[in-house]
């Protein structure tokens, strides 16, 4: 079967003009980039750039100063609540309850969304056999390898079936094997026709992304493929780009 070029794809996510401001501090300054079906894209820049204010926003529980964040054409602005369904998030720290089963997390969240019983159940046995553990009833989450851990999270973010996934700082403390795992799950994903945003400080996953973008104060540095932003610095890897950009204020150099 052919691909489906990206550019046909239909836009999942779209940030319009968006500007966060906290008194006279501008968090979010006129910030716009749209995602597309499928695409895994990138969210760059160095703490305080302003990505966890936007990724707040875009799972409504922050209303902008101005501007608008539409989720599969639903506006966040106007309703907040439709959105949040539509979003599966999964924070840099692990978020599930640590005493519980991962059964116990999957029947949980499952719950929280109204996914049928018989859905859950072969997540169960799907992340059971993936991780080649027999039985999940009977084991701690907490005693689980932080690769299982995150892989569990994951489960659970995509159990309602959202129409886009945030996934902030997914493989902070995975070992390497352990990164490249989850990162092939979420290649997997996008090729199935999941939209994921992803953020990372970690440039050589960010090789792997569709598209990138790099914040600061707010605002764009820049915005295109990793290839396309190595070659606009003249540098050798992403990480060398990424300097680059913040350094020159996104200006060439």
């Amino acid at each position: 079967m052919k691909a489906v070029p990206m550019e046909t794809k239909k836009t999942i996510l779209e940030i319009q003009n968006l500007v966060m401001k906290f008194g006279m501090f501008t968090a979010v300054d006129h910030l716009s980039f749209s995602i597309r079906q499928g695409e895994v894209f990138g969210f760059l820049g160095a703490n305080g750039a302003g990505k966890t204010t936007t990724i707040k926003i875009i799972c409504g529980l922050l209303k902008p100063t101005a501007g608008d964040v539409l989720v599969n054409t639903i506006s966040v602005r106007k309703h907040p609540d439709k959105v949040k369904r539509r979003i599966g998030y999964m924070s840099q720290k692990f978020s599930l309850y640590s005493e519980l089963t991962p059964d116990s997390n999957l029947d949980f969240f499952g719950g929280i969304y109204g996914v049928p019983k018989e859905q859950i159940n072969r997540e169960k046995q799907r992340l059971a056999a993936e991780l080649g553990v027999p039985d999940l009833s009977h084991i701690r989450t907490s005693s689980l390898p932080m690769g299982f851990k995150q892989r569990l999270a994951l489960s659970c973010t995509l159990l309602h079936v959202p129409d886009i996934i945030i996934l902030d700082e997914p493989t902070s403390g995975v070992d390497p094997v352990g990164r490249r795992e989850f990162w092939s799950e979420i290649i997997r994903l996008s090729r199935n026709g999941k939209t994921i945003l992803v953020t990372t400080h970690f440039m050589d996953e960010a090789e792997y992304c569709d598209r990138i973008v790099i914040m600061r104060s707010g605002g764009v540095l820049a915005l295109d493929t990793p290839a396309a932003v190595k070659q606009r610095y003249r540098a050798k890897n992403l990480n060398e780009a990424f300097i680059s950009a913040v350094e020159s204020g996104g200006g060439k150099k």
